[in-house]
């Protein structure tokens, strides 16, 4: 009998830290809930409702792309919010800090998002949807944007773990994207390129040391391999066309 009652009160002792638990978890899911619908409507203005739905939509696969990263770890992600005309972001706070990790954990977003725009563009190709087409070639157009070696970008956070290689090779193909189609988005996109190779060659980041060499090919060759099928993926799905 006093096991029973020393475990009642237990029980209401800890039932209002069980409500609150279940208000932060609900007040979450709103915070998510409410920012996607917001955001949708945001977006509703200025290309209507059907694309700002798929927009949203890709934004998310991006960012459900880090909170698999991060379960497959066991960490758990604090929060998933959009922001209406500048994206979402995924929150979480790592146990320790471990550089490639939260590498692999950045570049986890890119690869789910542009995964999901091709799949997009394979399913608007076979059904002659140029809606979803153009949708498919935005969606790339967020990842390559979120690769950019700066932060809080996703490129950003990878940046200093990547063979100064990778940042040539990047700049070699920008060099060439800008004969054939010169363009001042991809100007600064190559002083920004520019900027990180001189930056790795004459000021190395102390964090690679904490990182075994095939590990940082491992993240090099993903990098390169996802910019060559987001590239070639936009040239396929790019549609001269209004959103409307």
């Amino acid at each position: 009998m006093e096991q029973d009652g020393l475990g009642a009160r237990v029980k209401r002792a800890l039932a209002p830290l069980a409500g609150f638990l279940a208000l932060v978890v609900k007040l979450k899911s709103v915070l998510f809930i409410g920012s996607m619908a917001v955001s949708v409507a945001a977006y509703a203005q200025l290309w209507g409702w059907r694309y700002a739905a798929g927009f949203v939509a890709l934004i998310f696969v991006h960012e459900l792309g880090h909170v698999v990263a991060l379960r497959i770890r066991g960490i758990r992600a604090h929060a998933l919010v959009f922001i209406p005309l500048l994206g979402a972001f995924t929150s979480w706070q790592p146990t320790e800090r471990r550089p490639y990790q939260e590498a692999e954990t950045a570049l986890a977003g890119p690869i789910l998002g542009t995964i999901g725009a091709l799949a997009l563009a394979e399913y608007g190709h076979v059904n002659g949807s140029g809606l979803l087409r153009a949708l498919a070639f935005t969606g790339l157009l967020i990842n390559l944007f979120n690769l950019i070696p700066l932060v809080p970008l996703d490129g950003g956070r990878v940046a200093n773990l990547l063979y100064p290689w990778v940042w040539a090779a990047v700049g070699l193909g920008l060099i060439g994207y800008l004969v054939v189609r010169p363009k001042p988005l991809v100007v600064v996109a190559l002083l920004l390129v520019g900027y990180e190779l001189y930056r790795q060659v004459r000021h190395p980041d102390a964090e690679r040391d904490q990182v075994e060499p095939r590990l940082r090919i491992r993240l090099s060759v993903t990098y390169l391999v996802l910019i060559v099928a987001i590239v070639v993926g936009m040239h396929a799905t790019y549609l001269a066309r209004t959103l409307r």
